[in-house]
């Protein structure tokens, strides 16, 4: 049931059975979310976060006009809000955007962690630090990028992090985003959306089938999206 955690945490340190075991144990509960359900609603005061088993979330921000901005998309093995532990009331929302099963983990559960295991402390902390590192990379790419480079690093950016969680076919992974939700993550309109997905499509980089996605060019794909994935953090190392 945790085993997506495990798998992402992986790929930055070794975890310990003991520490494996931990994880395993510190779920409260389960959750089941329909699509467009909140996980979590913006201001509401927590004493649990939420571990992503299945299927897709974001971070998002309703403007005073009833505009929505995506502000992260969360996949299997994520905690949506790991930060409520010590933030405690969140100033955005989490909402499915698939059918969603979330692992429940007790903030005083999590309080345990930090106090009986340092090493799996860090790692968890690490993920929060690694989810700043991508709000920046975020904001540079609303602000600095074309739609087509800023489209072309979200995909690379979800299948290497689907890989890391052993949710990738080859160069395939899946999708299942409506081109409004991806307008409100890139911050343009759908029919903009539309002419960005024909471009990679006339351009050979991608093919985009239901809601499969299938790179067919990564190394042109990471040239037009001028894509480093260092702000990930993928690799193994000491922590």
């Amino acid at each position: 049931m945790i085993n997506p955690l495990v798998l992402k945490l992986e790929h930055h340190d070794v975890l310990s059975s003991e520490e494996k075991r931990v994880l395993e144990s510190m779920i409260s509960r389960m959750r089941e979310f329909r699509a467009d359900e909140d996980i979590v609603s913006q201001g509401s005061r927590l004493t649990e976060s939420n571990l992503l088993l299945e299927g897709f979330a974001a971070r998002y921000k309703i403007l005073m006009n009833g505009r929505r901005q995506i502000t992260a998309l969360h996949v299997i093995g994520d905690f949506v809000d790991l930060h409520s532990h010590l933030l405690k009331k969140l100033d955005h929302g989490v909402i499915a955007l698939t059918p969603c099963q979330v692992a429940v983990v007790s903030h005083d559960n999590i309080r345990r962690i930090t106090e009986s295991h340092p090493h799996l402390t860090r790692l968890l902390w690490l993920s929060t630090l690694i989810d700043s590192a991508t709000h920046r990379e975020w904001l540079v790419a609303m602000g600095r990028r074309s739609a087509l480079g800023h489209f072309a690093h979200l995909i690379c950016e979800l299948f290497l992090r689907l890989q890391a969680v052993q949710r990738t076919d080859g160069y395939s992974f899946q999708l299942p985003l409506t081109q409004a939700e991806l307008g409100d993550t890139l911050g343009i309109s759908t029919v903009h959306v539309n002419r960005v997905v024909q471009e990679l499509r006339t351009d050979r980089l991608i093919t985009w089938q239901g809601d499969v996605v299938t790179i067919l060019d990564w190394n042109r794909l990471i040239q037009v999206a001028d894509f480093d994935p260092t702000y990930l953090y993928l690799e193994r190392e000491p922590r």
